[in-house]
């Protein structure tokens, strides 16, 4: 069998294979060599100048602590009632960006839950998730374990509110700012006995854009 010459054309294109081939190893050696730091819950670190875990978990904190100092709660009646009991009916993101609620109301919760003053009852999906298994605690569980209907804590106090955003920039600089508005419903009478406001605003080079 005659082995054929390679041509110019041919040897041209192994040549590029094996460039391109090397090429991508060196790409996937270099990606591969980086290298991850666990760090504290605790700890920030700004990649950028959007919204962050420390953002969601320090608002929620001193909006709390704001909460708790107005008249509502020092007016409550702990005696005959224990503590006051908030429901959260919605907190909607309105900012140019995705914002993880969710995370932003578990703060909120874990702020006043923690503080041993405030109690809270779960809205929603969660609420009907909680009715449904007793419904079939009724049917399935043994006599005397089954959690009994009819005995729910009722909210005294709705908790609402958003979050907005603006961004400006020249091209050189871009300045997020951010503004969570909440506000905290007498159930009963329908007052508005607590409004909190937190502002945030962030500078950022052009690097970080």
């Amino acid at each position: 069998m005659k082995i054929q010459p390679l041509t110019s054309v041919t040897r041209n294109a192994f040549s590029c294979r094996t460039v391109f081939t090397l090429f991508m190893a060196l790409l996937l050696t270099a990606c591969s060599s980086g290298s991850v730091k666990r760090l504290g819950d605790n700890e920030e670190v700004a990649l950028s100048d959007r919204w962050n875990d420390t953002d969601s978990r320090l608002v929620a904190e001193e909006m709390m602590t704001d909460m708790l100092t107005f008249p509502w709660f020092r007016d409550f009646n702990f005696n005959q009632k224990g503590n006051p009991t908030v429901i959260v009916q919605s907190i909607r993101n309105k900012s140019s960006e995705h914002i993880p609620v969710d995370t932003f109301i578990n703060d909120i919760k874990r702020s006043l839950i923690r503080s041993g003053k405030v109690d809270f009852v779960v809205s929603g999906a969660e609420r009907d998730d909680v009715r449904g298994e007793r419904e079939d605690q009724e049917l399935n569980a043994a006599s005397g374990t089954a959690a009994e209907f009819g005995l729910e804590q009722g909210a005294g106090f709705a908790l609402s509110g958003t979050i907005n955003s603006i961004v400006d920039s020249n091209g050189e600089q871009r300045v997020s700012f951010y503004q969570v508005d909440l506000k905290l419903i007498d159930m009963t009478t329908n007052r508005e006995v607590w409004n909190g406001q937190k502002k945030i605003k962030k500078l950022a080079d052009k690097g970080f854009f």
